[in-house]
């Protein structure tokens, strides 16, 4: 579990993220969702360690993470998988060599075990014969799922991604939404995610929060957001074109 208690953030002035308090469960997708500048993904940084936050704490499973030297969270990044909006692949690597980088950073196995673990994983998301192709003969969808099968290669307790659908069609959106929610659910993972797309809201949330201006402005399931009178909630909900199927 992890656990956010009174997290703010600023730069130059500016609050960021004000005094938001939750908690993430394993065996959850948990949702971020809000509109652009909502502190979204300024969050899911201070939660990975790339951003410090100004008060506030961060805690995995009770152990606080913030305001830790980077050696002392060396053990916690090791239990981190993170999928970066738009994949984040390195281009003069392979397919393969991606996988296996996390393996290389963070495990002593074997060059034998960290093959063994790559294609394990490759064949996870549903990519074979990809081995040696670089980033740049793949698609959009299939960068999307290489950079999951990365996330997952150190076998991690907790997976981020920030808008895995990204600039993705909306049948290949509901592939890579099925696939995070089949691994977090498989392996037990606390998975959270940032997101705009309300079609991954309906299909994969299990908590949602809201964002907006900084603030935790709203929390709870699907279900909840369908009987929610949050003005400002409602307002970006249905703002959006995907959000078919949902009526107030």
């Amino acid at each position: 579990m992890i656990e956010l208690k009174n997290i703010s953030k600023s730069f130059a002035g500016r609050d960021i993220l004000k005094n938001v308090t939750t908690t993430f469960q394993p065996g959850h997708v948990n949702l971020v969702i809000g509109g652009s500048g909502s502190g979204k993904t300024v969050m899911m940084k201070c939660m990975v360690g790339l951003v410090e936050i100004d008060k506030g704490e961060i805690l995995y499973d009770g152990k606080v993470f913030s305001g830790l030297n980077r050696k002392d969270r060396k053990p916690f990044r090791q239990e981190i998988g993170m999928v970066f909006q738009g994949g984040a692949l390195f281009d003069s690597f392979t397919v393969e060599q991606n996988v296996m980088f996390p393996l290389n950073m963070f495990t002593t196995m074997s060059l034998e075990e960290k093959r063994d673990r790559v294609n394990f994983c490759l064949n996870r998301v549903n990519l074979v014969n990809v081995n040696k192709l670089s980033p740049t003969e793949l698609s959009g969808g299939m960068k999307k799922r290489v950079a999951i099968a990365r996330a997952i290669a150190p076998k991690p307790q907790y997976l981020f991604c920030d808008e895995p659908n990204s600039g993705l069609d909306p049948q290949t959106s509901i592939v890579i939404d099925n696939l995070i929610k089949e691994i977090t659910e498989e392996f037990s993972i606390t998975a959270i995610v940032n997101t705009h797309d309300m079609n991954s809201v309906v299909e994969i949330g299990d908590k949602i929060i809201y964002l907006y201006k900084g603030e935790k402005w709203w929390e709870g399931s699907m279900d909840d957001i369908l009987r929610t009178d949050n003005k400002e909630l409602n307002d970006f909900i249905f703002a959006s074109k995907l959000a078919k199927g949902m009526k107030r």
